[in-house]
């Protein structure tokens, strides 16, 4: 079989010749259509909740929101590891799931415990919410919001907040590639309305 093999490319150099021009042509192309990454993402299933509470350290972090997150969760099925850690103002959970989980039944049973992980947090100290369904190569980057030199005085912590939550963020988002952008730190602008019951009773109006 191979002698014949042998004889025939020896006889139709040609032919030969044609073909293997073709495999090299073939080969290139294909080899520019090769999804090649320089870090081949081999994520497991896996399911985040994010806590931002941009009021608390790290230890409170720890004690009021990351523990009870993780004691609520511990009850799901195939679990296979759960790891988090506490930083100043952000709580990061992380569920991973079996490679047989499906990852969208893996978040509709995290979202059911959210409730009661949600009850057992304190009022003020932030609210649990999933993560957007990504690889766990997903915080690629992390940036901090400066002031230019000599504008120190004109943009203080809240502004610069502001900045980021309602430009950077935005733009940010807009990004292909880009699943969320997480905020934490600063001071989050707020507005309060002070009623007058006074005036409101003159004129009977109620403040429903």
């Amino acid at each position: 079989m191979l002698n014949s093999i042998i004889s025939f490319s020896i006889r139709n150099k040609i032919i030969i010749g044609l073909l293997t021009v073709g495999l090299i042509v073939w080969g290139s192309y294909s080899l520019t259509k090769l999804p090649i990454d320089a870090v081949p993402d081999i994520t497991n299933n896996q399911v985040q909740i994010l806590t931002v509470s941009p009021s608390l350290a790290a230890n409170e972090i720890e004690r009021l929101v990351t523990f009870p997150v993780e004691q609520t969760m511990a009850t799901i099925p195939n679990i296979t590891e759960m790891r988090s850690f506490s930083r100043f103002g952000l709580s990061v959970v992380t569920i991973v799931f079996t490679d047989e989980t499906d990852v969208y039944w893996a978040r509709q049973q995290v979202n059911e415990r959210l409730q009661t992980a949600k009850s057992l947090i304190p009022v003020g100290s932030g609210s649990p919410e999933l993560a957007p369904i990504s690889t766990g190569l997903s915080e690629i980057y992390q940036y901090i919001i400066r002031p230019a030199k000599g504008f120190e005085s004109k943009f203080d912590a809240m502004e610069l907040r502001t900045i980021q939550d309602w430009i950077v963020r935005r733009q940010l988002l807009g990004t292909p590639g880009v699943a969320d952008v997480s905020s934490w730190g600063g001071k989050l602008k707020q507005y309060e309305i002070a009623v007058n019951t006074d005036k409101l009773r003159s004129m009977n109006v109620g403040i429903n």
